[in-house]
């Protein structure tokens, strides 16, 4: 029953963070420049498991009622991952100085605020792992409910981690500032068009 529950929860957990999103596409991108690429996939799994812990303990409830919360960091949320799109557009039209970064490496301070502002900054982070994962733990009781965040909690190191240094097999694709460029498009479309998502709801 207990390998039932976590199977459940690592099934599910897996499906929600595997889907390209702001997130991903931040860790694919460390990967590719092997930069501080270890703590970033643990704070990315971490703060999961943080979010995953509080659905499983009820937290979903009470964001779910409470719209106001939910505006305010999709407001905030938008807002970043235009910043960033804009960032990676700037990027591409000047592909051969991310070239240069990729030797002279990123502040890890940086890295580590834009790990944590994608995370905690998009609502549909709290809506997946938080709502709908707590609220498909009630299924479970006691020791089979804490059974279910774990075996969620572990697809989401298992897959940042696979994400994060698996990226490398890539790399030779990468040698050229040309595929950076694509790269950096992509990475922009996908946060402006998440943002604009995010600001629909208000439309």
């Amino acid at each position: 029953m207990l390998f039932s529950a976590a199977l459940s929860g690592f099934l599910l957990g897996a499906s929600l963070i595997i889907a390209i999103g702001a997130q991903n596409a931040f860790v694919l991108r460390q990967g590719l420049l092997r930069q501080h690429v270890f703590i970033i996939c643990l704070i990315c799994a971490l703060s999961d498991a943080l979010l995953i812990t509080a659905g499983v303990a009820g937290l979903g409830t009470l964001i779910s009622q409470s719209p106001q919360l939910i505006t305010v960091v999709t407001i905030g949320g938008a807002a970043f991952l235009f910043w960033y799109a804009y960032g990676a557009f700037k990027r591409a039209l000047h592909p051969e100085a991310m070239h240069a970064n990729k030797q002279t490496g990123g502040s890890l301070k940086t890295a580590l605020m834009t790990a944590l502002a994608l995370t905690f900054l998009n609502p549909h982070v709290y809506l997946d792992t938080v709502v709908l994962l707590g609220s498909l733990s009630s299924r479970f009781e006691g020791e089979s409910r804490i059974a279910y965040g774990a075996g969620a909690a572990i697809a989401s190191f298992v897959w940042f981690f696979a994400l994060g240094y698996g990226a490398r097999l890539l790399q030779p694709i990468f040698a050229k500032p040309a595929a950076w460029r694509v790269l950096d498009v992509i990475i922009g479309v996908i946060m402006s068009l998440i943002a604009l998502s995010l600001l629909s709801r208000f439309f």
